[in-house]
């Protein structure tokens, strides 16, 4: 183990790097790759790396990026790739093709905002667009977690029992350059943690087809395969979550990240870097007297229902912040989680950083402020964070 102070783009990368490794054994490492702002630093750093049986192939577009790690990964190769915004728009296609495909890709995404207008900031409306296309999702708060969920990712996207493609998410120039100190495992610890990729139904020397044509029952049949896949993922991650702790000494988060939230009056609910605001932002107040608490989802698909109301029962207010917008309708993380609150709870949607506005602690004892007086839930809210 050592330590390193590398931005998360290299971070990702570097896993990256040391998972292709440890398939040496195995039918090696692709990669596809394809530059964009700010996932440019995480291709570079790659394709200056040496991987044994491995290859990062430089290609003309995001759209083949991912068409490469579709041909590696329908050969049975542990493959990897990065992306952003209208560069995730244009692979769009070629992901749901992969996720259609059962192949185990695994991608980091740097959270930037779609254009147009064009904007070089964090919003997680990029990576949300795919939210229902079979992806397992993660949002990480900070550069180790990053460097860890991609190790993690790799083993949880093999799996027989998930066999899906996983995107790990970063925020734009935040987490992307913003460099730290993070603990980084020898080689032979990422070969104990990660086993030889096998992809079951590689092709290989019995001649047979991926994404054929195939008749209403079947799609029926495989997209209720493709939805158990993915609810299987909590019970898998608890495993890995173990062998994780095994292998390197420390823990991997828990899908759901609760902070002082056991005896929180009002909660705040959010994901990615927000939470770690959040967090200093409870200290503060529960410094003060207040009972204010905070849960930060690091597992967006599957979504971790059960975790989640868990941590909402007994709660009467739940602020949710999201750093995205679903135009007409409000914040995409509210959405999906004011159902699971007591009934009666107030369930507020506040719509902060949206194109990559600075959302500071000031910000969010503004919505506070708001939830205090707040007698119901009223239209979501965008909250003005420069």
């Amino acid at each position: 183990m050592s330590l390193e102070l590398i931005s998360a783009n290299h971070a990702a990368a570097l896993a990256a790097t040391l998972a292709g490794r440890a398939n040496r054994t195995g039918r090696g490492f692709c990669s596809g790759v394809y530059p964009i702002t700010p996932s440019t630093e995480c291709m570079e750093y790659l394709c200056g790396q040496t991987i044994e049986k491995g290859k990062v192939i430089r290609v003309e577009s995001e759209h083949s990026a991912m068409g490469v790690c579709i041909g590696a990964a329908g050969a049975g190769a542990r493959t990897f790739t990065a992306t952003s915004s209208n560069g995730l728009a244009y692979m769009a296609e070629n992901c749901i093709a992969a996720a259609g495909l059962r192949l185990p890709v695994v991608m980091a995404v740097a959270n930037r905002t779609i254009g147009p207008p064009w904007n070089i900031w964090a919003d997680h409306g990029d990576s949300l667009t795919l939210r229902d296309h079979g992806w397992i999702q993660f949002y990480c708060a900070d550069n180790q977690e990053l460097f860890d969920t991609v190790l993690c990712a790799f083993r949880l996207a093999e799996d027989k029992r998930v066999m899906m493609p996983a995107m790990v998410c970063m925020e734009g120039f935040i987490l992307s350059h913003t460099v730290a100190q993070i603990k980084v495992p020898t080689q032979e610890q990422v070969d104990s943690f990660l086993p030889p990729a096998a992809i079951p139904h590689r092709l290989g020397d019995t001649p047979h087809t991926l994404g054929q044509m195939e008749v209403p029952h079947l799609t029926e049949m495989h997209r209720l395969q493709h939805h158990n896949a993915l609810l299987a993922v909590p019970g898998v991650y608890a495993e890995i979550e173990k062998s994780f702790a095994e292998v390197f000494g420390r823990r991997l988060p828990d899908p759901v990240v609760p902070y002082r939230a056991e005896d929180a009056e009002v909660l705040i609910v959010s994901m990615g870097t927000i939470g770690s605001t959040a967090e200093r932002v409870v200290d503060a107040l529960r410094a003060r007297g207040r009972r204010i608490g905070a849960l930060r989802v690091r597992l967006f698909r599957p979504l971790p229902v059960e975790s989640i109301r868990k941590w909402f029962a007994g709660k009467s207010k739940i602020a949710v912040i999201d750093r995205d917008i679903s135009l007409g309708f409000g914040g995409i993380l509210w959405g999906e989680v004011r159902g699971l609150a007591d009934p009666g709870a107030i369930v507020q949607s506040y719509m902060a950083g949206v194109g990559g506005g600075d959302l500071r602690p000031e910000h969010i004892d503004n919505i506070l402020a708001d939830m205090d007086v707040r007698q119901h839930a009223g239209r979501p809210a965008l909250v003005e964070a420069v």
